[in-house]
This record gives structure tokens, C-alpha cells and sequence, in this order.
């Protein structure tokens, strides 16, 4: 019998148990957090990029280096600073003395998963820097353009405190973002399960020691993109997301809403989503389940809603309550 293809359902099957033991190989060094490896994992299978909020100390880079470790994914951190210029990230022209010729050096960018820290504390022109790369999947230096690895994923993560000295990312940028995960703080019996490892001898810096070991690797990946692709979708639940999108570009607690780019970004992990609960169809509870996280980070409020208390998340619920459901 020969090998199953990655077009058989026995590859696609095979594929979704491995990313579905994601959950299980992170959790050996992130408590608690099943939601954002969940997003971590649509967003790779939708070719997107994540943003990562939460307050500080929430595992939020030790997630990123967990999922790096489990896909056998290679993975590079920059730490964002006032200081830092686009040519870090990216690379740069060095001059070899002994060739008389100048070479390039690839920057941190050219890796499968980027971890960009605290990505608002840089400004703007170095944020801008890694526009092309999350959107051409390359890096242009002097004329030439560079590929880059596949898959890339950037997941940048901001503090939803400590706006001093910040620069808050711009619209366009938010927009190249497939998902926005809110990292929370963990319940008091996952808090103690955490000191409980730490008193045990838990290394966060040591993931091998932690007994993390690769489940998963870029051909079950792409399996699963390729499956992912054959999710169809009824023109009911297409009208559904448009309508949805539509929806927050007329209200009033609105200044900017979701543009046709979110509209099919929503699409998208919809389809994710309803691959890895292992059904070949999109249904409406997979819009609403990926509604969120797609969305929020899509709309702006005005100034009066935010003073009322109105955030974006309650927004898109009430939106999601009120656009009937196909049936």
C-alpha cells in the first residue's frame, strides 16, 4: 500500500492530530493558555501574522518560543527599542575589504517564526520595516528582493499598560495582522500550578529540559494548509461575514470599520477553524468563534464610546447578536 499523498484524507487526518498535540507538548511550559496557542496555530495555517497583548509576565514570549520548539520551526527574537533601525530587522549592504564588494547580511527577519517584543516601542520607521516582509513574504534591500523562508509568521506582542514612550502601530500595519490574541492572567489555580513547575525546577529558558519535544514539522503543514483550502464555503456563510463586516462600518460607536480585507481574513480562519474540529464545511458558530480575534483590532472607536466604556470586543458581540444567522 502505498504512502498516503497530501491530498488523501488519511494525510489531512494525520495532519490534524499533530497540530491538535500542539496543546498538549506546549502546555509541558505555558499553563493556561489553550486560546492563544489555538490562534497561534489558525494563523499559521492561514499564512497571517499574530499580535500578542497582555500585561507583562504572562508567557507571552515563552508561547511563541514553545510553538517554535514544537513545529521544529527555527525562531528568532528582536527586542524592540527606541533605538532600534530598520536595517536590524531586516538586514543590511556590508563592505568585504577583501573583495572590494559589498555582500548582504540577512537581519533576524529571515526565520520561520519572528518574535517581535514589545513591537510599539519602536517608532514608526522600523515598525514600517517589517510592512513588506508580512505582506511579500520578502525582504527588498538595495533593488534586490529577497525571499523568505516559508512558513513566516510574525507574532508581535504589546502591553496594554505602560503607554509612556510608546508609538502606537498605525492602521495599515494593525490591518496586516491576521489575528489579535488577548493573553490574560491565569486563574489562581493555574497560578499556582505555574509555582508549583517553578518550585520543581522549571527552566523557562531550558524548553528541552521541560521535555518539549517536536510533534509536528512543515510537511504536516502543509498538509494542512492543503486541506484547509478544500474547506468550502456556502455562499450563505460568505454573505454571513460580509455582513457582519458591513455591520461595523455603520455603527454609531464606530469610526472605522472592518475593510473587505478583514472581511476575507475573516473568512479564513473561519475556514481554519472549522478544519481542525474536523469538518470540511464552514458553519456559522466558526465565524463567531474566529469573529474576535480577527476583528478587534480592525475597528477604531470614537472618542465618546471609549469615555462610556465601550470597547472594541463589545462592539463586534453586540454586532455578532444582531446580523441574523444563515440557516
Amino acid at each position: 500500500m502505498s504512502a498516503p499523498t497530501p491530498e488523501t484524507p488519511e494525510h489531512s487526518d494525520s495532519a490534524r492530530d499533530s497540530l491538535e498535540a500542539l496543546r498538549t507538548e506546549i502546555a509541558k511550559a505555558v499553563v493556561g493558555q489553550d486560546s492563544a496557542v489555538t490562534g497561534l496555530v489558525v494563523a499559521l495555517l492561514c499564512r497571517g501574522h499574530v499580535l500578542l497583548e497582555g500585561v507583562p509576565g504572562v508567557a507571552k514570549t515563552l508561547l511563541v518560543r514553545a510553538l517554535a520548539a514544537s513545529l521544529e520551526l527555527d525562531t528568532k527574537r528582536v527586542q524592540f527599542t527606541p533605538d532600534l533601525m530598520p536595517s536590524d530587522v531586516t538586514g543590511s549592504l556590508v563592505y568585504d575589504a577583501r573583495t572590494a564588494e559589498f555582500s548582504f547580511q540577512q537581519g533576524p527577519v529571515f526565520t520561520n517564526l519572528l518574535l517581535a517584543d514589545e513591537i510599539n516601542r519602536t517608532p514608526p520607521k522600523t515598525q514600517s520595516s517589517l510592512l513588506e516582509a508580512m505582506e511579500e513574504r520578502q525582504v527588498t534591500v538595495d533593488g534586490t528582493p529577497r525571499p523568505l523562508p516559508d512558513p513566516f509568521l510574525v507574532a508581535a506582542t504589546q502591553n496594554p499598560v505602560e503607554y509612556e514612550g510608546t508609538y502606537p502601530l498605525p492602521e495599515a500595519q494593525l490591518d496586516r495582522f491576521l489575528l489579535k490574541l488577548t493573553v490574560p492572567l491565569p486563574s489562581r489555580q493555574d497560578e499556582i500550578n505555574v509555582l508549583s513547575r517553578h518550585a520543581e525546577g522549571f527552566n523557562p529558558r531550558d524548553l528541552h529540559a521541560a521535555g518539549i519535544r517536536p510533534v509536528a514539522g512543515p510537511a504536516d503543514l502543509e498538509a494542512a494548509r492543503a486541506a484547509v483550502a478544500k474547506t468550502s464555503v456556502s455562499p450563505e456563510i460568505a454573505g454571513y461575514v460580509v455582513d457582519i463586516c458591513r455591520a461595523t462600518r455603520e455603527s454609531p460607536s464606530l469610526t472605522l470599520g472592518v475593510s473587505p480585507r478583514g472581511a476575507t481574513a475573516l473568512l479564513s480562519t473561519a475556514r481554519a477553524w472549522a478544519w481542525l474540529t474536523g469538518r470540511d464545511y464552514v458553519i456559522p458558530d466558526d465565524v463567531k468563534a474566529l469573529a474576535l480575534p480577527t476583528l478587534r483590532h480592525r475597528i477604531q472607536l470614537r472618542p465618546e464610546a471609549e469615555m462610556e466604556g465601550v470597547t472594541a470586543d463589545s462592539v463586534i458581540t453586540a454586532i455578532l447578536a444582531h446580523v441574523p444567522v444563515p440557516r
